[in-house]
């Protein structure tokens, strides 16, 4: 199957076919797209901030855990909610260089968390030990990428 065949049937999906017949369904859609995006980013950069140093007087033993879950909830709903988007119009999305940029901070990002999570230095920082170099390294990666992904998926709109 070629992309372009790809993006006729991901168009052709009744879930897509559906939100560009309702405006209420898009709504919706777009509005738990915003909310999940919340979550991460409310999530994330809190963490992000007490790994770096900041907000020490938190206990992380108890932050990060429930932090690094709302952060992933965040970001599953986020996917969700954006390939329905991405599925109303995913030709024009697929030429839009604002997207793809959205989409390799994304991949960074998820990139990075996983690679944090299954690090050593953040079962020690997380639990209550000391917070390493590539755990600080890995917060202020976060702290740009997470962000961008934000500002570049405003800036699909503008394109």
């Amino acid at each position: 199957m070629s992309a372009a065949e790809l993006l006729e049937a991901i168009a052709a999906w009744p879930l897509a076919s559906a939100m560009r017949r309702s405006a209420i369904l898009y709504l919706v859609v777009n509005a738990t797209h915003i909310l999940a995006i919340a979550l991460l980013v409310g999530a994330i950069v809190p963490l992000d901030l007490r790994l770096l140093g900041f907000f020490s007087n938190t206990s992380l033993d108890v932050l990060g855990p429930f932090l690094s879950r709302a952060a992933a909830i965040g970001l599953v709903l986020a996917v969700a909610t954006g390939f329905c988007l991405f599925s109303v119009r995913p030709s024009a999305y697929a030429d839009n260089p604002a997207f793809l940029t959205k989409l390799a901070l994304l991949a960074v990002g998820a990139v990075n968390a996983i690679l944090l999570q299954s690090s050593n230095a953040w079962r020690v920082a997380e639990a209550g030990g000391r917070v390493a170099g590539p755990v600080r390294l890995s917060a202020g990666i976060s702290l740009l990428v997470w962000p961008g992904a934000l500002l570049a998926g405003r800036w699909i709109g503008f394109l």
